[in-house]
């Protein structure tokens, strides 16, 4: 089933309750009537702050009183307080916001995920001949080490099977196997021998079987894609998005104990409907 489609199905099936913290921007607010005409979510404003939220504040970080309710002043931790509380299952930002500050306002106030210790992002593309495609990590982490990659593809994985039901993990490279050296190559080749996933290999091999064979390698079936950088991961996406007419859902976060999404800038009303459903979808 289409990536869209199961998120979807599985929106509708859950009805979570969403906030959006920038829910007067004119965009969020015709896709959250959106969502709740189509029974997809029901789309929640920041509240005003609680004891259960400066509670869930000081236990998530074990932070003074008075800088929990100074940091629920703001919109944007005010939602995330509310996932971690249990107010709302899951957030929706950064039509407004920025990207580090919906992953400061996260992993400040929901936390990392057991096992994990670099939050993530992703996008699924979805490329006009039908095939979907995650890419990660196109919008958080510049220049992940071994250790931090290894993080990205695990829970990229994890992504993947919830959304399309299955995982194949390539990690990127400039070279495939023992064809190539250099420092990112064996960033590469460490954080593939700690996941036991595919890589180094070069992106042809990881799409293309026929290559692969010709490589030697045991690829080309691949619907997740790591990249080494964030230089590459955005390059890539923004290519695809451009020269392949691919359509990119995201960035969604990934690596938090509750569903979060980071929006683009310039998300459509249409946009944030879709990445609500797939963020809902995210969610175990």
């Amino acid at each position: 089933m289409p990536v869209l489609d199961t998120a979807f199905e599985l929106a509708r099936a859950r009805r979570a309750r969403v906030v959006f913290p920038e829910i007067e921007d004119p965009r969020v607010a015709e896709a959250c009537a959106t969502l709740r005409r189509e029974g997809l979510a029901e789309p929640l404003a920041p509240a005003d702050p609680t004891e259960a939220h400066v509670e869930a504040l000081i236990a998530a970080r074990g932070m003074k009183e008075a800088i929990a309710r100074r940091m629920l002043a703001k919109p944007l931790f005010r939602a995330a307080a509310m996932v971690a509380a249990g107010d709302a299952d899951a957030m929706v930002a950064g039509v407004e916001f920025p990207t580090r500050r919906v992953i400061e306002a996260a992993s400040i106030c929901i936390g990392l995920a057991e096992g994990v210790s670099t939050p993530s992002s992703f996008f699924v593309m979805l490329f006009p001949d039908g095939r979907e495609i995650i890419f990660a990590d196109c919008g958080a982490n510049v220049a992940p080490d071994a250790e931090e990659l290894a993080d990205i593809a695990r829970a990229s994985a994890a992504s993947a099977q919830a959304l399309m039901g299955f995982a194949k993990v390539a990690l990127l490279s400039f070279s495939t196997g023992t064809s190539g050296v250099g420092n990112s190559v064996e960033t590469v080749r460490t954080a593939a021998n700690a996941t036991g996933f595919l890589g180094p290999i070069q992106g042809d091999a990881a799409l293309n079987p026929a290559i692969a064979a010709r490589k030697g390698v045991n690829g080309g079936d691949a619907n997740v894609l790591i990249f080494p950088s964030l230089d590459a991961g955005n390059i890539a996406y923004k290519l695809c998005q451009e020269l392949a007419g691919a359509q990119a859902l995201g960035p969604h976060l990934q690596g938090f104990r509750r569903p979060v999404c980071d929006l683009s800038r310039g998300a459509s009303a249409t946009d944030i409907v879709a990445a609500t459903a797939v963020t809902i979808a995210l969610d175990k």
